[in-house]
């Protein structure tokens, strides 16, 4: 192998023409002979018999060319980047020069890892939220112990909105039944849109023991057989039920959880959702200093680095989705996905890692962050105790330099957020959006009221 020159390009990329020379290439077109030689028929020979002259003869002198270039180029290439000192950090791009019985010459796109200028990184100023509970706030929070101690109870009255409907239906196509349009004491929710449209309004109004015809004309987009046709639902109605939610007292707060009073039970909620918005808060103030950590960054990425992580996420997704007992293949169906719109969705965030990764690792260079040997040693006891497995064998199975270097960059985030000031959050909404707001609230309490009217 011999690299014949080297030229730096954009986006930290270098490109490398490197020239395998004929006893490789020789080496490499014998090894693909004594490999695919018995797929081969040549007559007068038995098969996998035939010499690699008679075969070349008859198929031409380049017919093990192909294969040879590709069990020979991957380790010219690693033997050329460590030659040069390069930092790969992406899949190289590949083209062949040219090629003949003296050998081959091919180019190689490398990405190797770029230089990170930093900007502002010691005592950033990031916006948090100074986290409050209101009533409202504990309100939402006992909504659903209240929802869970809900119950349907059976009513004598005209069917409504946000009733349980028992029916029992059965459906005609010009006076056929239709397979899939039949049911009895089935719990009909009016109003939670479950049906085919129109069906749930005609139950409205119905009460216990009455029957009537429902004409219904299922949408264009439904399942072939029954896509825009008028039907008609033959509709009895069994029971109709309400819900009927507890009384919100102490009594409730026994049943519900581990307190005598409504109030202490309120007091506990709120103390609770308090600790989560102030760690939400902290969360949000965290990636707010990183990212202006990374916005003051400058850095010419190679599309190859952010590909390898691309690829990482797109692992560790499936592994995901492989513990749950889903096939990728399977979520991308149910999703309408392709893989290309699965990796194009996921690049930003993998952009992002990337960036941070560099970002850090210049913080670390900057302030000269080392990783002690005691340091190491806790890190692998910890991995040893969460995995439930001997200290040695986490050793073997993480590399020293990769779990040195992921504990370095730890160092740098700690002491980038330890400097970071938190400054006011900026308010959700402009005035002016809540002056948009006030016409429509009035136009909705306006709609929701005429009915009460009538």
């Amino acid at each position: 192998m011999k690299v014949t020159s080297v030229e730096k390009k954009e986006k930290s990329t270098v490109e490398l023409t490197i020239q395998v020379e004929a006893d490789a290439f020789e080496a490499a077109i014998q090894k693909v002979y004594l490999k695919n030689r018995g797929k081969i028929n040549v007559p007068g020979f038995r098969k996998g018999k035939a010499p690699r002259k008679i075969i070349e003869g008859m198929y031409g002198a380049s017919v093990f060319y192909e294969d040879a270039i590709h069990d020979a180029y991957p380790a010219a290439y690693e033997q050329a980047v460590k030659e040069q000192g390069l930092d790969d950090v992406g899949y190289p791009k590949m083209e062949i020069v040219e090629v003949g019985k003296e050998g081959f010459t091919f180019k190689a796109l490398v990405s190797v890892r770029p230089e990170a200028k930093l900007g502002e990184y010691l005592g950033i100023t990031a916006p948090k939220e100074e986290p409050k509970v209101t009533e409202k706030d504990i309100d939402e929070e006992l909504k659903p112990y209240i929802d869970r101690a809900t119950r349907l109870v059976s009513v004598k009255r005209k069917a409504k909105k946000g009733d349980t409907a028992v029916i029992d239906f059965e459906g005609f196509d010009n006076g056929t039944p239709f397979e899939g349009g039949k049911g009895e004491n089935y719990d009909l929710k009016l109003g939670a849109g479950m049906f085919v449209p129109g069906f749930e309004e005609q139950v409205i109004g119905m009460k216990a023991g009455e029957e009537k015809d429902i004409d219904i004309t299922f949408p264009e987009d439904y399942h072939a057989d029954l896509a825009g046709k008028a039907v008609v639902f033959h509709v009895k109605v069994n029971e109709v039920k309400e819900s009927q939610a507890p009384e919100v007292d102490d009594e409730f707060a026994k049943d519900v959880s581990e307190f005598e009073t409504l109030a202490d039970f309120r007091k506990d909620l709120g103390d609770k959702l308090l600790e989560r918005k102030k760690a939400q808060a902290q969360n949000d103030f965290e990636s707010a200093v990183i990212e202006q950590l990374v916005e003051g960054m400058e850095c010419e990425i190679p599309d190859g680095m952010v590909e390898v992580q691309l690829d990482r996420l797109m692992d560790d997704y499936a592994m995901r989705l492989q513990s749950q007992g889903i096939r990728v293949e399977d979520y991308m169906s149910m999703m309408g996905m392709t893989p290309e719109m699965m990796r194009a969705s996921a690049r930003p965030a993998a952009l992002k890692q990337v960036q941070t990764e560099l970002a850090l690792t210049a913080v670390v260079k900057a302030e000269n962050i080392e990783v002690s040997e005691e340091e190491y040693e806790a890190e692998i006891a910890k991995l040893a105790e969460q995995y439930n497995m001997p200290a040695e064998q986490v050793k073997a199975v993480i590399p020293a330099d990769s779990l040195k270097s992921d504990l370095s960059l730890r160092k740098a985030s700690e002491l980038v957020l330890s400097q970071a000031k938190a400054g006011k959050a900026k308010k959700a909404a402009k005035k002016e959006e809540k002056d948009d707001e006030k016409p429509k609230r009035s136009r909705a309490k306006k709609k929701t009221e005429e009915p009460a009217e009538e």
